[in-house]
């Protein structure tokens, strides 16, 4: 086994090792927002959001594949419609701009929206301005989608960023750490593989999934 390879259980465990590594008592003393920046993070953002007594939700959003290739990530739409894009991919792939735009809006309003609709009964994420958020999420692998939800709280004015993850590449702080307040992590590694390398189990979530989540006490 790599010396760079560690365990999570399950995203349960995760998140209470993610609380270890917080300032809670500090962080108790202010109100947060705590946003899971996807499905598999929701789970971890309940947890945290209880443990500093606030509020919490997810940021919807989808990714952009390049075409005629569904593993490669190029960009990520969020429910706010902020596009964040991997531009050294797009100037070697040779994809234009409006492909990613014109992607964008596609998904926004054929995924995107259906989701807050029924998420939320057609209301986009709460109110951010002036707020403490923190961005959770169960891991980072290219972490396009952590730093559109980050750009995301940007412009809807939040009065802070911190963003806390059990796992991320050691490559991607400083992009993170660059637009974030604050970055909470318990590991950092430099030879990163994928985030379910690291967990025992990791099982895929859905939307009815988030939705269960949501309603358990």
């Amino acid at each position: 086994m790599s010396s760079d390879k560690i365990f999570f259980k399950n995203r349960e465990v995760a998140a209470y090792k993610l609380l270890d590594v917080l300032p809670i008592d500090s962080m108790r003393l202010e109100d947060w927002t705590v946003i899971a920046s996807s499905y598999g993070g929701f789970e971890i953002a309940k947890i945290v959001a209880s443990s500093l007594n606030g509020k919490f939700d997810i940021m919807f959003s989808s990714k952009i594949y390049a075409p005629n290739n569904e593993d490669c990530e190029i960009a990520v739409v969020t429910e706010h419609e902020e596009v964040l894009i991997h531009d050294e991919l797009l100037k070697s792939f040779d994809i234009s701009l409006d492909y990613v735009y014109s992607k964008s809006k596609l998904i926004f309003e054929e995924s995107i929206k259906e989701r807050v609709n029924k998420f939320r009964k057609g209301k986009q994420i709460e109110a951010l301005e002036n707020k403490n958020v923190l961005i959770v999420d169960e891991g980072i692998n290219t972490g396009l989608t952590i730093m559109a939800c980050i750009k995301t709280a940007i412009n809807l004015k939040a009065k802070s960023i911190s963003v806390a993850v059990p796992v991320l590449p050691t490559l991607s702080i400083s992009s993170i750490e660059a637009i974030a307040d604050d970055l909470y992590f318990i590991k950092k590694l430099d030879h990163f593989v994928e985030i379910d390398f690291y967990y025992d189990s990791l099982e895929e979530l859905s939307f009815e999934d988030i939705e269960k989540i949501n309603k358990e006490g």
